[in-house]
């Protein structure tokens, strides 16, 4: 098998980790946000028509819930392990 690094060897320091994980919480919520514009924006802001924008609208949000979940279930939750 392969002996690649993991992520925690290839980002370094905790430093940056805690950074990157805060602002993959952030871009998690901005993807939501733009989803919600998006679904809300009037008919004239963009040259979609109605139906394929509140798709997109829609790909964006649950992107962003999957991405938000993610990140909190790795960076944020503790472990079973850790807790011994």
């Amino acid at each position: 098998m392969l002996d690649l690094p993991t992520t925690e060897e290839r980002i370094g320091s905790h430093k940056q980790q805690s950074w990157v994980r805060y602002f993959t919480l952030l871009m998690s919520m901005v993807y939501a946000g733009l989803g919600l514009y998006l679904w809300f924006a009037p008919a004239g802001t963009l040259t979609l028509g109605d139906t394929p924008r509140r798709l997109l609208a829609a790909v964006f949000v649950f992107y962003g819930i999957i991405r938000f979940v993610r990140t909190y279930q790795q960076h944020f939750k503790k472990n079973k392990n850790d807790a011994r």
